[in-house]
């Protein structure tokens, strides 16, 4: 993957359970009518207002991978679960930071709770398009949180460097990007977003100190021109 790929974030769809979770159609063995089943449970679910049944489906635990068309359909009734506002909220936050599932993520990523979107931020697991989407949340923290999420794509991170409003911490982190010797980060992409935080109002004093100093002449360059100027 080229310095252009990363910078655009692109993912090959390998998508960990995405397509046979969105499959409502799939059969299972002992039936052939499953298809308007599974359908009328998604809808039920969907629009449930018994906050104990949907904290049941959150919670239950999920079938073994073996079992195709079980597993399937437990993810796919999640997805439900996760997209109505009538799952308890530490239900709706425990699915944004345990469940690997995009279609799942999707949903949570557009709860009316700041609290779970701040969750699917976090989410290590979470793709990075749909971390990207999170980077321009309405929300300072989750945007923050995103910002720091390892999957977060270049392209992402480097718009963040440039953007007012962005907290110290996460300034702080950018900064770190590769600048030790041992990193595997892209060395042309980690110094763009590097610069971007040199250039920030809103970079702390000893990480524009430590900026002054970094390896790469334009970084360094960068950051002693703002410290000469205060």
């Amino acid at each position: 993957m080229n310095d252009t790929q990363k910078l655009n974030g692109v993912e090959q769809n390998d998508d960990l359970g995405n397509g046979a979770s969105r499959d409502l159609s799939i059969e299972s063995n002992d039936s052939s009518n499953s298809y308007e089943p599974l359908t009328a449970v998604y809808e039920h679910l969907r629009h449930s207002s018994d906050s104990k049944e949907l904290h049941e489906f959150a919670v239950k635990e999920l079938p073994d991978r073996s079992d195709q068309a079980g597993f399937s359909r437990a993810t796919a009734l999640l997805e439900a679960v996760a997209g109505n506002s009538n799952t308890p909220e530490e239900d709706r936050i425990h699915l944004a930071t345990v469940m690997p599932f995009p279609n799942i993520l999707v949903k949570l990523s557009q709860d009316e709770s700041s609290n779970v979107r701040l969750a699917v931020a976090k989410n290590e697991n979470a793709k990075n398009w749909l971390v990207g989407r999170l980077t321009k949340d309405s929300c300072a923290e989750v945007r923050d949180a995103a910002l720091c999420n390892p999957r977060t794509s270049w392209k992402m991170r480097l718009e963040g460097a440039q953007t007012n409003g962005v907290s110290t911490k996460t300034l702080d982190y950018l900064a770190s990007l590769g600048a030790s010797e041992e990193s595997d980060d892209s060395p042309v992409l980690s110094s763009m977003v590097r610069r971007a935080v040199a250039l920030n109002p809103g970079v702390s004093q000893p990480t524009l100190i430590a900026l002054s100093k970094d390896k790469d002449s334009d970084v360094s360059l960068a950051a002693s021109k703002v410290l000469n100027k205060s």
